[in-house]
């Protein structure tokens, strides 16, 4: 920065600040993020357009936009607070029983129900103070993006093969099989590929604009296509749809497992023969030698063994 009177009336709360109202695009839910009284985060806004002569955030119908001097600013801010946190915590290295991080991770509903429950125990038990911010992946969810802007540390989630731009550990492997409600009639009579094709299925919502997801993907390989007549973007709700429908969900042993003896349902072998549903850990280049992300990653990987016993 050429002007030296400028740069000492900017300090890291100010770039904080900065970087939430833009991303949040909205002073209020800024406040909440930030944990503090919305005047303030009101005033300090204020601060920021002097410094920059710019509006950084203006009214567009019912919400509010960044200008475009403010969207050149999101990257460069969130570049700021990622090097604050690796100087001022990273740097001393990682103890959890006193670190007061904030954890974020995306993670697929896909995995054993039990994943996160049990993660976010481990988390809590040894690490009391930080706090854990969970995000679904939908859809609407550009996770490269939130893993290369500091949004997100982590991805927990399965594909057939996963992007070769960020860094991957891989968790388990699982068998796919069908979960079916005991009274379908494929628990009687067996099924065939042209039958189960041809069975009405529920799928999860794809993950990310465009994605067919894993099941579907490997069909279109075979040329085949499944009859999907149910998609639903919460993956721990279909089971319970299963059970009380003649839908047919397709995904691994483990997660189904879960659920036969708590709901009427049963699993059943899929005749169409799929290789193992693969699920892995993904991160950024910029998180990879990160005290605390490592130790985020060793306690994803402790959690999903422990789940395999």
């Amino acid at each position: 920065m050429s002007d030296p009177a400028l740069f000492d009336k900017i300090d890291l709360h100010l770039i904080r600040v900065l970087n939430t109202v833009l991303t949040e695009r909205s002073v209020s839910r800024a406040a909440i993020r930030l944990g503090m009284y919305q005047p303030a985060v009101s005033a300090a806004l204020k601060r920021l357009r002097e410094l920059a002569g710019d509006p950084l955030l203006v009214r567009s119908g019912a919400g509010m936009v960044p200008t475009d001097a403010g969207l050149r600013m999101i990257e460069p801010s969130a570049s700021i607070l990622r090097a604050a946190a690796v100087l001022f915590s990273d740097a001393r290295g990682f103890e959890p029983a006193t670190a007061t991080h904030s954890f974020s991770l995306a993670a697929s509903d896909y995995l054993d129900p039990l994943f996160l429950p049990r993660l976010v125990a481990q988390i809590k038990n040894q690490a009391p103070l930080c706090h854990i911010n969970i995000h679904a992946l939908s859809g609407e969810s550009d996770y490269r993006t939130r893993l290369a802007q500091g949004e997100i540390d982590l991805v927990v989630g399965n594909w057939p093969a996963p992007p070769d731009d960020l860094h991957m550990a891989r968790l388990f492997g699982d068998e796919v099989v069908c979960l079916v409600a005991e009274d379908h009639p494929a628990v009687r009579r067996g099924w065939d590929r042209a039958t189960w094709l041809a069975a009405e299925h529920i799928a999860p919502t794809p993950t990310h604009p465009g994605a067919k997801g894993v099941i579907d993907e490997q069909l279109d390989g075979l040329g085949l296509q499944r009859n999907i007549t149910a998609r639903c973007p919460h993956f721990g709700l279909i089971p319970a749809m299963v059970a009380d429908s003649l839908l047919v969900l397709t995904t691994g042993r483990q997660y189904c497992e879960r659920y036969v003896g708590v709901l009427p349902v049963k699993i059943l072998p899929c005749p169409v023969e799929f290789p193992q549903m693969m699920y892995y850990q993904l991160w950024h280049e910029r998180t990879h030698a990160s005290a605390s992300a490592k130790w985020l990653r060793e306690r994803v990987k402790a959690v999903a063994a422990s789940l395999q016993k």
